[in-house]
């Protein structure tokens, strides 16, 4: 955390005036637009009426929760006359293929967790192609004189049954600095995690979307905080039969400081509480636990070309938020000296990426990452889960301000409980047209 925060600082005190290959290609893409106002008109008249438009364009990019992969905003954009109102209805149509070998994954993400341990013979290699992840999204931004600023915004994508049904992704609304709705969680930070082809990313990937109320306002450009309650979503492990999960009903709690000095440049610092209850059924008795998390993020540019990505999550029973150990049960885990109770084992993670880009439009990005599972006293499974490793390195391309194509390596690493561990490697590609 040291670094994070000496390259934060090295990166808004010496390079902050240099615009970053980053920037310039969001630039591009913000500049690709067709503005239709709604009387027909399709150049404004005046400075003013210029103005208003851009700011309004730049609305559809302030997203403090946006990730790399997320879709551009829409290339069609209709305005009322006085730029007071935008709509845009926009997507992606995303495609991915892979290539495993040296025991294959189940499935398209590639995560440590799921490492075959004791691969069958018949399953060491595969090929799978995905179109997950393509979308569809209709955002609304306003200005109005007795609520100010709103926005709308509604994404669906095809990433639900076998990968292919569609899905509600996010649906939320947004008054000045209030947003209700299905977003992003308070307690993530997707612009700080490097770009992947995978679509599982890191493997302390934090980036739940989450029903909640969040109030989240913007001090003086460079500092935001944001307060949330959440409805909660947990995962207990309730196979050993002597007990049982307990209907959640208190909301969870996230909030996070930020500072930023750039439009992609910022240093995060989150926290979240929950409750976490399950039922001892040899005591019959409930019982209550309180699950936390704190993450340390950034997303900076020390030079015009480097990009670097930092994140550094750690807690207890925050498991289920996201990351390699959400594929599992560990928000509690049984205690193997105690039948029929229950505990919040403390888990860690961190990811570093760095991102080179010969152009805006051209860039190779390598990254590593790693979670760890740390039960107190062990655990009574010596085939059970205790970390994984993750490593890409990838180049991607913007051949054109809204089509993306890029290639990629994965390797990961997952260790056992009684050290036993195994690797799996993974070659993939991915193309995307937003529009």
């Amino acid at each position: 955390m040291r670094y994070i925060l000496f390259l934060a600082v090295l990166s808004a005190v010496v390079f902050a005036s240099a615009q970053s290959s980053v920037d310039t290609h969001r630039d591009s893409v913000k500049a690709s637009h067709r503005i239709i106002t709604f009387d027909n008109e399709t150049r404004p008249q005046s400075q003013s009426h210029n103005d208003s438009i851009r700011q309004m364009i730049d609305m559809f990019y302030y997203d403090q929760f946006r990730n790399f992969s997320d879709p551009e905003a829409p290339y069609f954009m209709f305005m009322s006359k006085d730029a007071s109102l935008a709509m845009g209805i926009g997507g992606a149509v995303r495609m991915r293929g892979y290539f495993d070998w040296h025991g294959a994954m189940p499935g398209p993400g590639f995560a440590p967790i799921l490492i075959p341990m004791n691969p069958d013979p018949a399953a060491m290699r595969h090929f799978g192609t995905t179109p997950a992840g393509t979308c569809l999204f209709f955002r609304v931004i306003g200005r109005n004189k007795s609520i100010g600023h709103y926005q709308l915004y509604i994404e669906a994508d095809f990433s639900g049954y076998e990968r292919r049904d569609f899905r509600l992704k996010k649906a939320y609304a947004i008054v000045n600095d209030f947003t209700i709705g299905l977003a992003n969680s308070t307690f993530s930070d997707p612009a700080a995690l490097p770009p992947t082809v995978d679509a599982q990313g890191p493997a302390n990937k934090i980036s739940p979307a989450n029903v909640l109320v969040r109030y989240m306002p913007t001090v003086k450009e460079r500092w935001t905080f944001a307060i949330s309650a959440e409805t909660p979503s947990t995962a207990i492990d309730t196979s050993s039969g002597q007990n049982k999960a307990v209907d959640e009903w208190i909301p969870d709690g996230a909030a996070f400081i930020q500072y930023q000095w750039g439009p992609t440049s910022h240093i995060r610092l989150a926290g979240m509480v929950r409750s976490l209850s399950y039922r001892d059924l040899i005591a019959e008795r409930n019982h209550y636990r309180t699950g936390w998390g704190v993450m340390l993020g950034s997303v900076a540019h020390p030079l015009p070309k480097l990009t670097y990505y930092l994140t550094a999550n750690y807690g207890h029973g925050y498991s289920s938020l996201g990351g390699d150990l959400s594929i599992g049960n560990y928000d509690l885990i049984p205690d193997a000296e105690r039948p029929g109770k229950l505990y919040a084992p403390a888990s860690l993670g961190w990811c570093v990426g760095l991102q080179w880009n010969f152009t805006p439009d051209l860039f190779v990005c390598a990254q590593c990452s790693q979670t760890h599972l740390m039960p107190r006293n062990g655990t009574s499974d010596p085939d059970a889960y205790k970390h994984g490793t993750v490593a890409a390195l990838n180049c991607f391309w913007n051949l054109t301000p809204r089509i993306l194509l890029g290639a990629e390596f994965d390797w990961a690493k997952r260790t056992n409980e009684n050290g036993i561990h195994r690797h799996a490697n993974r070659v993939g590609a991915l193309a995307m047209f937003s529009f």
